[in-house]
C-alpha cells in the first residue's frame, strides 16, 4: 500500500465531524490540511482523464479563487493544492504578519503557539483570519461567481469541510504528496462516487 494512504495518518477520525481540535486556534500561525467537497460529492470541477485533471468552467472558478486567497487574507500563504472532480485539497499557512521573528519554521510546527481559542466568537462568526473565516470566505466567492456563469446546474458545496494541523515536516511532506498524486489515484479515492456521472 502507498505510503500516502497510511492508516494512522488517513483514519476515520479525519473524515468525521469531530476531527477538527476543539481547543485548537485555527487562527494560530501553523500548516493546515483542508478539504472541501461538493454537495452530494458531484463532480462539478471537471474530469480525471489518463490521470490528470481536467478542469470544467466551474473548476476553473474554483482554482482561480483558490489562488486568491493570499489576496484577502495577508498571513497566508498556500502551499500544495489541487482541485480534484468533486472536492478541493488544500494546504494553508499561516504566518503571523505582527511578529515574523517568533514564527517557528517548519521543523518546529509541531505544537508551536499553543493558544486555547475557540474558532468562533462569542457571536458564533468565525474568528477574523482563522481557517474558518478563510474557508468561509472561498466559498461564498465560489458560489457567487459560479452561479454567474451560463450552466444549468445549481452549484453547492457541503455545508461542513474537513482540516488537519499538520504537526511536523514529515507529514507535511507525506500530505504534500498526497495532494500532488491524488489524480492518479482517483479510482482509489474515497471522495470517488463511482457511480456518479460527470457533469458535461
Amino acid at each position: 500500500m502507498n505510503e500516502l494512504y497510511n492508516e494512522n495518518l488517513f483514519s476515520e477520525r479525519f473524515r468525521i465531524k469531530s476531527a477538527r481540535l476543539s481547543k485548537w486556534d485555527y487562527s494560530s500561525p501553523g500548516y493546515y490540511f483542508v478539504t472541501i467537497c461538493t454537495i452530494n460529492k458531484t463532480n462539478y470541477f471537471g474530469n480525471i482523464e489518463n490521470g490528470k485533471m481536467i478542469l470544467s468552467d466551474i473548476g476553473w472558478v474554483a482554482e482561480k479563487y483558490w489562488q486568491e486567497i493570499p489576496n484577502h487574507f495577508l498571513q497566508i500563504k498556500l502551499d500544495e493544492f489541487i482541485i480534484m472532480p468533486n472536492h478541493v485539497h488544500g494546504i494553508i499557512r499561516i504566518i503571523n504578519k505582527y511578529n515574523i521573528d517568533s514564527v517557528e519554521t517548519c521543523h518546529g510546527m509541531s505544537l508551536q503557539n499553543k493558544k486555547i481559542h475557540k474558532q468562533y466568537n462569542k457571536f458564533s462568526q468565525p474568528i477574523s483570519g482563522s481557517i474558518p473565516m478563510i474557508i468561509n470566505h472561498y466559498k461564498g466567492t465560489c458560489t457567487r461567481a459560479i452561479r454567474q456563469l451560463p450552466n444549468p446546474f445549481i452549484f453547492h458545496w457541503q455545508s461542513r469541510y474537513h482540516d488537519r494541523v499538520i504537526r511536523n515536516e514529515i507529514e507535511l511532506n507525506i500530505i504534500q504528496k498526497y495532494i500532488k498524486n491524488n489524480p492518479k489515484n482517483w479510482q482509489f479515492d474515497r471522495n470517488n462516487k463511482l457511480l456518479s456521472k460527470p457533469l458535461k
